[in-house]
């Protein structure tokens, strides 16, 4: 995925990827960060942080040791603060590039010290999520102080960003980006009255909301079905539902999958769907990939008026949204694609033209790169 960092020159930047994990299947616009960037991209993940399947450090346990006997919290962020400078300078990192907020509170110290401008992207938890925002209540701020710029991926979460004390003009808007060579060929006026949802079983996602909208649909077409893609802490109770609603025979459960799968099953569908909400715990979307996709193959969305959700689709053009938890509401416009197949085809094909213009992987990739370049040139930290 990342450069090999053996094999990087003089002749292209470096950017060193820091993000608290590697990388997982379904995050494509990180792996497309790491891949598409026109740069020597060194990846950096987890805790104690790798490269490659080797950890940065090699006296893991003595160093583990020296804090469990000192068990000083400042010894921890020396220690942390060290690894990274250290691979910083190893690399010849010309920017960081921190995947998360929370990751730019990580590595901030290291920047800061190296003099390595830092770009942070937040990307939907780490904006919202009510524990993770209260930790961050000092970090944050320092964090926005210093870092040479903040990506956000919608609108919403550009106001709670700068809401948050991040200067204005740190702020860069730059959304998600699609293959759109990749997902394409949806034909909804002429397939069968599939809805299709996307996404993991978690409590901003609302399966189970999605699920009693559709009930609400099969009960008057008993002809329409539903696949749900994805897995979760919620499959169990969804699969349940399905049961109490009477529509198991109607709904398939088709667990994770890898994009190949995904996009046939766009290509097959009549209509994307997905109820996404504010959790209890403040979580909420960035901007759902699922919908990008979706809108790239050429399929309409029956969604909410939620976070990035609102930047992508176009009410009455490329679908329709609702307000969160408006069940109702959802369930009448799902029957709208399913009573006008004509309908769906001509949103589908308008959101296709949508997502190829505004939100295709070239420009996003080229707008990331842009703020990073700017960074580089200007020296900031």
């Amino acid at each position: 995925m990342a450069q090999n960092p053996a094999a990087v020159t003089n002749d292209k930047p470096v950017i060193c990827m820091v993000t608290p994990y590697y990388p997982v299947l379904s995050e494509t616009f990180i792996r497309s960060h790491l891949n598409d960037l026109p740069a020597h991209t060194v990846l950096i993940y987890g805790w104690p942080p790798c490269v490659g399947n080797k950890p940065l450090i090699t006296t893991i346990r003595r160093v583990f040791n020296k804090i469990a006997r000192t068990l000083a919290l400042a010894n921890l962020k020396n220690q942390t603060s060290s690894i990274y400078i250290n691979a910083f300078r190893r690399f010849g990192a010309d920017a960081v590039l921190a995947e998360y907020g929370t990751t730019g509170v990580a590595v901030i110290e290291a920047c800061t010290r190296t003099g390595v401008p830092l770009i942070v992207h937040f990307h939907g938890y780490d904006a919202s999520v009510h524990d993770v925002l209260k930790e961050n209540a000092e970090t944050y701020p320092r964090m926005f102080k210093e870092a040479a710029a903040i990506v956000v991926v919608s609108r919403a979460m550009e106001r709670q960003i700068i809401s948050m004390g991040a200067p204005p003009e740190k702020v860069n808007y730059n959304p998600y980006g699609i293959d759109c060579n990749k997902f394409e060929g949806a034909d909804p006026a002429n397939a069968a009255p599939v809805f299709l949802a996307v996404g993991r079983f978690v409590e901003k996602k609302a399966p189970h909301l999605t699920l009693k909208a559709f009930e609400l649909v099969h009960r008057t077409i008993p002809q329409t079905s539903m696949k749900m893609i994805g897995d979760g802490p919620l499959l169990v109770e969804c699969r349940h539902l399905t049961k109490e609603l009477g529509i198991a025979d109607a709904v398939s459960f088709l667990g994770a999958q890898p994009p190949e799968i995904v996009q046939l099953e766009m290509r097959a569908a009549r209509c994307f769907v997905q109820h996404s909400v504010h959790a209890s715990n403040g979580d909420c979307e960035g901007t759902p990939l699922g919908i990008l996709e979706a809108g790239a193959t050429g399929l309409p969305v029956v969604s909410t008026r939620h976070a990035g959700i609102l930047d992508v689709v176009i009410e009455g053009e490329t679908g329709f949204l609702v307000d969160e938890r408006d069940v109702n509401g959802m369930a009448e416009h799902m029957l709208r694609m399913a009573r006008k197949p004509e309908l769906a085809g001509r949103l589908g094909h308008a959101a296709r033209q949508h997502i190829q213009g505004k939100f295709s992987n070239d420009r996003s990739i080229s707008g990331l790169w842009a703020i990073i370049e700017s960074c580089m040139v200007n020296g900031k930290r």
